[in-house]
């Protein structure tokens, strides 16, 4: 994936992290850089994940008013773990990804509130419910996103739209059925 694409799509799920929740409450548990992050460790770049996961939870970090680098580790290591788990197993199908955008929030909600908790920052609501509405949340947009981010992105993607739609044309023009 070129490097540009990336950095659209990350400063997109920046701004959408940064504004969807002001405008409506419930939308701010959805954590559209961590989606950006789970789809770029799942594609086996370490180094890009690494640093996509730094630098949006960085922005949030500074954005949002709290623990600044807090963000930041907790999605490079998440991104970590997600490369390290996507070169031992193979995560190609898109039902496998759905678990491990799940395990992927849970990984970063854990390791944000570790640091908060561990330097005397106030929890200001409950982590139970916070983490469970996360989940939910960031789980069922992410599946769509992961799939909305491999359709546009990968090159098998393309070949995949490029050979349906030379098959469609080949189906038109020798169909058996037709009269002349």
């Amino acid at each position: 994936m070129p490097q540009l694409k990336i950095a659209a799509v990350l400063a997109l799920a920046i701004i959408l992290q940064l504004t969807v929740g002001a405008i409506w409450g419930p939308l701010s548990y959805i954590d559209f850089p961590l989606m950006v992050v789970v789809y770029i460790a799942l594609q086996r770049h370490a180094w890009q994940a690494l640093i996509v996961g730094t630098i949006a939870g960085l922005a949030i970090d500074a954005a949002g008013g709290g623990l600044v680098g807090a963000g930041g580790f907790s999605k490079t290591l998440t991104a970590y773990v997600i490369y390290f788990a996507a070169t031992r197993v193979n995560l190609e199908n898109t039902l496998l990804r759905i678990p491990v955008l799940a395990a992927a929030t849970l990984l970063d909600s854990a390791i944000y509130v570790f640091w908060h908790r561990s330097l005397g920052y106030p929890a200001s609501v409950p982590f139970v419910q916070t983490l469970s509405y996360r989940l939910i949340s960031t789980t069922i947009v992410g599946t769509f996103a992961l799939y909305l981010l491999d359709s546009v992105f990968t090159e098998r993607a393309r070949q995949r739209r490029s050979f349906a739609s030379r098959r469609k044309g080949a189906r038109r023009r020798s169909s058996p059925l037709k009269r002349r």
